[in-house]
Order: C-alpha cells, then structure tokens, then sequence
C-alpha cells in the first residue's frame, strides 16, 4: 500500500513558527507533525509514502531522507507548481500512488492515534470506493457535517449547518480506491466539494468513526489543545514516553537532554523539547518549549509556545496564548499575555495582549 500526505501551503496559521520551519516539520509532541502519520503508516505495513508539496520542497526532502531509512520505508515528494486544492494533488501524484490498489490520503494538520488498520478492514468489508474518518464535535456549525447510514453509507454532506443535523464531520483522513483517479482532473480541486458529494450520490463513498482524540493542530489555539489531547492518549497507550516524579504535574513529555532547575511545577500538558533548560523555581503549565530554548529562572510561562532557541529573562510572565518565534529574546521581568513576536527579536518593556512585535 501506499500514502498520500498533504503538506502544500505556506503554513500561515501557525506563524512565527513556520517563518523558521516548514508546518510539517515544526515538532509536535518533541516529533516533527508529519513523522507521526509516517510512522504510523509505515506500522501498517504501507510501503511508500508521498508527500504533496509546493513550499519549500527542498527542505522537506532533505530532512526526510535522513527518516527514510530510519523507518525503512520510501519517501518521496511530488512537486506542485501551484497550489491544487485537496483533490488536484491526487492528480499529480497519480504516478506514484496508482498501483492498483487503495492508498491513503492525510491532511498533514490532523493528529489522531490513526487507526489505519480498522480503515482497511472497513474498507475491505463495505467494497467502498472512499473510506472517510469521521470525528465528532462538540459544535457542528462551524464544520461540514457527514450524515450517514447505520452501515457507514454517507448520504449527504451538509456545510456549516445553523440547526443541528449531526455531529459527525470529516476528520481529514481517507482510505480510497484508485477508481478515484478517474473523478480527478489535473487542475486545483476540492475533493470534499466537487469529489465526494458525486461519489455520495452513487452510493460509493463510506465513513467510519474514529475511536479516541481528534485534533486540527495547524494553528497555535489547537496545537496546544491537541497537546494536550495527545499526551493524555499517550498516559493510556504509551505511559513511558512521559515524564514522572518531581517537578511533574500531569502528562508531561521531557526530552532525555532537557535539564530542569530544582524547585519547578511542570505540568500539566506540557512538552520540554530537546536541548531545553529550564531556570529553578519555574512554572511551566500546558505550553510547549521546542529544542533548545531556555526559561530563566522563577519565570512563568502558561498556555504558550516557545521557539527554538529562544530565551526567556528571570522572573518573567508569559501568559493567554503568547507564541515565540525562534531565537527570540524576553527579558527579566517582562509580563507577555497573547503576544506573538516574530524570530531573531528582543523584547525588553511589558507586552499588552494582542500584539505582534515585528
């Protein structure tokens, strides 16, 4: 078998991260986002993994490469030379996909405990031509909503609804069949307006419910949350990845070279990535440091993201949703609530919330 992960886009909605970093290799949960699905395609056995991309191709492919032979696994990228839609980049990649058989196909902002192997099953049992992950939600008005038969039969997709029809929406993750190559035509598509919906109507196109936590993590708001989301699936399936014992609070993940200060509460929904230092008597609460950034000590840092290399001065406050570029520098004492500051800047007086520091 083989995959299909959407990785094209400039990554706006997680900006000043990917001013510095592709969105797909910005670290989630101390692993770059798209490593997560790879790995998680490679255990069932998919054979090659193809990444659809038009910004900075380059750096993608050289950084997995190296993750090639690590998973033993073939990685390749097909190039767009303009942005496709959702279902264009099928398209294009039909060379590499189309082999006779189903393939998956994954928006690379998702993150699940993907359940690819109850997908095939599933699609194997109903004979679909698309199997589509749904995900329920606690408010269906700002989704498209899948409405569905007790068989997994999708009957009708309904956008944005202003009265409640279901709770069920697309979770951004499809097993297809390679007769939907043949829907396709080779300019920018939405698969989910202009595919889907013709498939529906001729009863081929199936959804199965995905067990456990779902989340959307392309934006800083719900890369915290799905966090902290996945953390909580980890204390479940995968305890020894967290952190345990003094300072810890809650699921905590701790790289094995972060160093941590005496007199610290770290938790909880809080990941320390590689190569962090953590100052003593620090207050590290859901928030994320990436590699190598550094908390001075009796800092507070609550509900924010701190980029790499980043440093943040003594006894400073960080607060409601700030995101740290990378290298960026906040002085001692400095009170930052919903702040963003872009990479390489230096911040010395307090920061009222909302602002950009340019």
């Amino acid at each position: 078998m083989k995959g299909l992960i959407l990785v094209g886009g400039f990554g706006t909605r997680l900006r000043p991260l990917t001013f510095s970093k592709p969105k797909p290799l910005v670290e989630f949960c101390n692993k770059a986002m798209v490593l997560h699905q790879i790995e998680a395609l490679a255990a069932v056995g998919v054979s090659e993994v193809v990444l659809a991309v038009n910004y900075q191709p380059h750096i993608i492919e050289q950084f997995l490469a190296k993750e090639s032979d690590k998973l033993g696994i073939k990685i390749t990228t097909s190039l767009e030379d303009e942005p496709m839609g959702t279902a264009g980049p099928l398209k294009v990649a039909e060379k590499h996909l189309n082999d006779g058989e189903p393939f998956f196909v994954l928006n690379s902002d998702v993150t699940c405990d993907f359940p690819f192997q109850a997908m095939i099953d599933f699609h194997k049992k109903t004979g679909a031509e698309g199997t589509l992950l749904v995900t329920k939600v606690t408010d269906p008005s700002k989704f498209g909503v899948i409405l569905y038969d007790e068989g997994g039969k999708i009957n009708q997709f309904v956008e944005k609804p202003q009265h409640f029809v279901g709770d069920r929406i697309n979770a951004g993750i499809y097993l297809l069949s390679p007769g939907v190559f043949d829907r396709i035509e080779l300019r920018p598509t939405s698969i989910e307006k202009e595919v889907f919906p013709i498939m529906a109507k001729e009863s081929t196109l199936f959804c199965m419910e995905l067990p456990g936590f779902w989340a959307d993590v392309g934006q800083p708001a719900d890369f915290r949350s799905g966090t902290a989301l996945n953390l909580a699936s980890l204390r479940e399936s995968a305890p020894d990845t967290l952190a345990s014992g003094e300072p810890i609070e809650g699921n905590v993940m701790v790289a094995p070279d972060a160093v941590i200060g005496k007199g610290c509460r770290i938790g909880p929904d809080v990941v320390v990535g590689p190569g962090c230092i953590v100052g003593d008597g620090v207050r590290l609460v859901r928030s994320t440091l990436l590699g190598g950034s550094r908390i001075g000590s009796n800092s507070y840092v609550a509900d924010s993201i701190v980029g790499w290399s980043s440093k943040v001065g003594e006894w400073a406050r960080l607060c409601n949703g700030c995101v740290l570029g990378e290298d960026v520098s906040i002085k001692s004492e400095v009170c930052a609530s919903g702040a963003t500051v872009l990479p390489h800047k230096s911040v010395s007086a307090d920061i009222m919330s909302p602002k950009i520091v340019l």
